[in-house]
């Protein structure tokens, strides 16, 4: 398979609005919310409702879970049996499950990659803000093409047991490739921030050459107005973090934080708000004892000289 492409390296204009996509995963979280709390306010249990309607329990199970989406007849029945009526409502409602059916250009790879996965790449494209803590490697969303091959190689050394697909490393790459285009040039990119621990950029991920492109990315990048990236630097001494996570913010109220977790052998979407919330004051706390902007981009840069 060959590469999808490579990353424009140009900064975005500074005047571009910092606002959300309103696509299919935001969608698809925002309707099983309000259809759950339309069938609490109604005082029916999921059993109930599932008779009622003649649905399989575990149909109206994933469609409260955003797993499944619901076509617009089916809504319209669901919504009658909850008896709202009000026209805006019912016609929001409608919208938002005709978004959620929408076919992306990700849902090619639902079948190859984990489902967690895949999930968090359409809440990654719709997200205003991304906050990224890493000790290990640096955010996808950061990498250049190199350092993605070096990283996708690693982790297939030490996860698989069985030789991988050429073809199914190409996809990851070009998948990781894809996204930062869509995410990093789109017309409205988001807020990131970013806090690496500085081991992170002494390891020599691809070879002294990979790594020293790397790093020069990352400066670049780090000027532009929307990139934050900061360094936890060896001196900061222990922290209290299990391992790398991302936070992702949505510009629309209602749309709670979601954390993604990214293990070597599992992924998972945390987004129950008090279980969040540890993240959210966790990131906060190593950003403080991080150094600053200007700081941590003068640090990179000294990292990158000295390798030889």
């Amino acid at each position: 398979m060959a590469l999808v492409g490579t990353l424009d390296r140009r900064a975005p204009r500074e005047d571009q609005p910092m606002t959300t996509v309103h696509g299919p995963t935001v969608g698809r979280r925002r309707l099983r919310s309000a259809l759950r709390r339309a069938r609490e306010s109604a005082k029916l249990t999921q059993e109930q409702v599932s008779t009622a309607m003649d649905w399989s329990l575990s149909k109206l199970i994933r469609i409260e879970a955003g797993s499944v989406s619901i076509s617009t007849n089916d809504l319209k029945a669901l919504l009658q049996h909850y008896r709202m009526t009000d026209p805006e409502q019912v016609a929001e409602l409608i919208d938002l499950a005709r978004v959620a059916r929408r076919r992306t250009w990700w849902s090619q790879y639902k079948d190859t990659l984990p489902a967690p996965f895949v999930a968090y790449v359409g809440l990654e494209l719709e997200a205003s803000k991304i906050s990224f803590f890493e000790s290990s490697g640096i955010p996808g969303l950061l990498q250049t093409e190199h350092y993605a091959r070096a990283m996708v190689t690693a982790a297939v050394a030490a996860s698989a047991a069985t030789p991988v697909d050429p073809d199914e490393f190409e996809t990851v790459v070009a998948l990781r490739m894809r996204r930062q285009r869509e995410i990093l040039h789109r017309s409205d990119p988001p807020a990131i921030d970013v806090v690496l621990d500085e081991a992170v950029l002494h390891r020599q991920t691809g070879g002294p050459a990979c790594i020293r492109e790397q790093l020069g990315h990352l400066i670049t990048v780090g000027g532009w107005p929307n990139v934050t990236i900061q360094v936890l630097p060896f001196a900061a001494g222990t922290y209290a973090s299990q391992g790398p996570f991302i936070i992702l913010r949505f510009s629309e109220p209602d749309d709670d934080a979601v954390v993604y977790l990214d293990g070597v052998h599992s992924q998972d979407i945390v987004d129950r708000p008090d279980l969040v919330a540890p993240y959210q004051q966790t990131f906060q706390r190593l950003r403080e004892m991080s150094l600053g902007r200007d700081e941590s981009i003068a640090t990179i840069d000294r990292i990158a000289r000295q390798i030889g």
